[in-house]
């Protein structure tokens, strides 16, 4: 049953980044773009997002349980440190020079775009560097 209720949620994730224009690198390009041809319409699609995010983490508070009886895992820090920064930094940089996120990159290479591809594969190579940096360094990786 977590199986399925798994796969219809990442395909009703997907659907709906294909739905919203998210897998489009231009058009999330042309929301990025505030100085040129500003495309304003992904704005509505974060704040919905933003909202049901809320509302998800506030019920998940509330809850000690998931609706299949998985214990919820909530981040136990809210550190904003270098790391968090840096990433940050990078997944903006990432995002503004590709047009894709991670998730609708993968659902793009779903649509057939080589683009997406190249991304992803830069993707889990940079994921892949960051672990190797951590484990030199000591740290082991959440």
């Amino acid at each position: 049953m977590k199986l399925v209720t798994a796969l219809f949620a990442g395909l009703l994730f997907g659907f709906g980044l294909m739905i919203c224009g998210m897998t489009n690198p231009a058009k999330v390009l042309s929301f990025l773009d505030l100085a040129g041809s500003w495309d304003p319409s992904l704005m509505l699609v974060m704040v919905a997002a933003i909202a049901v995010g809320a509302l998800a983490f506030w019920l998940a508070g509330k809850c000690r349980l998931a609706l299949l009886g998985d214990a919820f895992e909530v981040p136990a820090s809210n550190l904003i440190d270098r790391q968090l920064v840096a990433g940050a930094a990078l997944f903006g940089l990432g995002w503004g020079s590709a047009g894709f996120c991670p998730g609708p990159a993968v659902v793009a290479i779903g649509m057939g775009l080589p683009k997406a591809l190249i991304f992803v594969a830069a993707m889990l190579a940079g994921m892949l560097v960051f672990e190797w940096i951590e484990r030199r360094s000591g740290r082991q990786p959440e």
